[in-house]
């Protein structure tokens, strides 16, 4: 059979356009995502040799018998392959590809062999050759496609030249046959390239619009959940995503009731009034996405016959260990459906919303750790100093009244001070003060077995810092330091601002006896002041003690340098 070139090459024109009909279906499919940039990775060299193989032996299939020969679009495959995988995928595609058309039979089945794996090959130089000089953009580019392959449709036309016989047979064959193909299959790769360039660019402006609005949603949103999932919080929410997505209305809800609602259906959507809708219920009690279309799944408001709501996305909203704790849901009016970009874009701003609830209930718990641990400090030092306080103005009573009366005028300051701290902070100022009639009383207690003494410049006083930072610190150098020493003892308190602008104070006593107290049980006043210090600000901040036996045990606290 004989075609003349011109009607040769509309055949295969019309060969490549159902060609090119598979690809572009295959561009909607998850399977052609990683082709949306050159291989690198095994398993993506694997898939590009699966498709692309494919598509040879479709170009096989497709192609027009001429002259006990086909004329075929099955150099597109191999080269695409070899460009987007490399010189082993290139091979390994012209080989598949040239195996199937050798197995047809033929007098140029051997050639066509030799070639298809010939410009796969080739191909897959290009791909190295580019890959190594670090210009891999240029192997997406549909001008270098229709060149490359233009150039291996040539190799393949002087491989049958030099394979096929008899001569005089290939040579007519390829008079007939060359500028058909040469064309069909450059045009035809460039156009393929051109298919997955489309599909990248959709998918990169689909991810920038995607990513702007999530970007300015968390912007505005941040911190709004911090205080609690409420009503007000929520409101302001149930705006905010109305307003960046542009739907028809954006409700909130817990698992019980509305919180928020805004948007077409104000009027009878009221917040605070109980869960009615049969989707809402069916999200929470499935912990997934339920979409309402108002087509395949039906749609009704369940409170007003007149809603002008068409359809609903209903996405639950999850806490700790992915307990649903409430649903986000977005609505568009019966005139309009919801895009896929809205569909994604609300399961993110789910995450979203989600994660900040998580942020917010640890918060809450973190400050009711630090509002436990303080208390737990107040009721650790009080027990303990009252009744020494008390053995010791037992004691003093009858040989120095006055002495006495001082000493229960500091003790009522110091319980006084203690029980009007509802703040987790102080001034440095007034914690020293709060030592001071602490130690007032030990001096009492000791006599000339202790001694103290104060470093700290009128400077550092407006600082602030957690409640009971110094006073376990003080406390556990009394009770493990100098009331442990038959010798005279001395507590020395310290402070000086550091280089990097924190705050450095210190507790030293010359007993040098921390090794004896280092556990778990005996230390748990300074590991609490180390957490909460940690917890305000940070890892680089905290408790930290050098001890030479026998000589002396400091205990410095770093803290920032924050004034009132």
């Amino acid at each position: 059979m004989e075609l003349n070139t011109i009607a040769l090459m509309s055949s295969l024109f019309q060969q490549m356009c159902v060609y090119l009909v598979v690809a572009y279906a295959l561009t909607k499919t998850p399977l052609f995502m990683p082709l949306m940039q050159v291989s690198v990775r095994l398993p993506h060299k694997v898939l590009c040799y699966v498709i692309f193989s494919g598509f040879c032996i479709l170009g096989t299939y497709l192609g027009q018998e001429v002259d006990g020969a086909i004329a075929n679009t099955r150099a597109t495959g191999a080269v695409i392959g070899g460009i987007m995988g490399g010189p082993v995928v290139g091979l390994l595609v012209g080989f598949t590809g040239g195996i199937h058309r050798y197995s047809l039979g033929g007098f140029t089945g051997l050639a066509c062999a030799l070639s298809t794996m010939a410009e796969g090959l080739l191909a897959g130089c290009v791909h190295r050759y580019l890959f190594q000089r670090e210009r891999t953009a240029l192997l997406l580019s549909p001008r270098l496609l229709f060149c490359v392959t233009l150039l291996a449709e040539v190799i393949q036309m002087l491989i049958i030249l030099a394979v096929a016989r008899p001569y005089d047979r290939a040579l007519h064959l390829v008079s007939q046959i060359a500028l058909p193909m040469i064309l069909t299959n450059s045009v035809g790769a460039a156009l393929f390239m051109r298919l997955i360039l489309d599909r990248r660019e959709n998918m990169e402006k689909y991810s920038i619009a995607f990513s702007a609005k999530a970007l300015r949603i968390a912007e505005r949103s941040v911190g709004l959940l911090l205080k609690g999932f409420d009503a007000d919080s929520c409101k302001l929410l149930a705006r905010i995503v109305r307003e960046e997505t542009g739907v028809g209305a954006v409700a909130i809800t817990d698992c019980e009731k509305l919180l928020a609602f805004t948007g077409i259906g104000e009027d009878h959507h009221i917040p605070g009034s109980p869960i009615a809708s049969e989707h809402t219920f069916l999200a929470i009690s499935r912990n997934e996405v339920v979409y309402a279309d108002g087509n395949e799944v039906p749609y009704r408001c369940s409170i007003s016959r007149d809603c002008q709501l068409g359809a609903a996305l209903i996405i639950p909203l999850r806490g700790e260990e992915n307990r649903v704790i409430g649903t986000i849901k977005l609505y568009e009016p019966r005139r309009r459906i919801f895009t896929k970009l809205n569909r994604t874009l609300g399961e993110g701003i789910a995450r979203l919303l989600s994660t900040q609830i998580l942020i917010g209930k640890y918060e809450e718990q973190k400050q009711l750790l630090i509002h436990s641990e303080y208390k737990l400090l107040q009721a650790q030092v009080n027990p303990h100093f009252l009744f020494n306080a008390l053995n010791t103005i037992a004691a003093i009573i009858r040989t120095d009244p006055n002495r006495a009366r001082t000493l229960v005028a500091n003790l009522s300051s110091f319980f006084r001070t203690s029980l009007k701290r509802n703040s987790v902070e102080v001034s440095l100022r007034d914690e020293l003060a709060q030592i001071d009639a602490y130690l007032q009383i030990e001096q009492a207690r000791f006599g000339a077995r202790l001694s103290v003494c104060y470093s700290i410049s009128e400077e550092l006083l407006p600082a602030r810092l957690p409640t009971f930072t110094l006073q376990p610190l003080v406390e556990n150098a009394i009770k493990y330091g100098v009331s442990q020493m038959l010798s005279p003892g001395h507590i020395h308190i310290g402070g000086e601002r550091t280089a990097g602008g924190g705050l450095h104070l210190f507790v030293e006593d010359n007993a040098g006896l921390f090794e004896e107290y280092d556990s778990p049980g005996d230390g748990l006043g300074m590991n609490i002041v180390d957490r909460r210090i940690k917890i305000r600000h940070g890892e680089n901040y905290g408790v930290s003690v050098e001890c030479e036996p026998g000589i002396r045990t400091r205990v410095s606290v770093l803290t920032p340098f924050v004034e009132a």
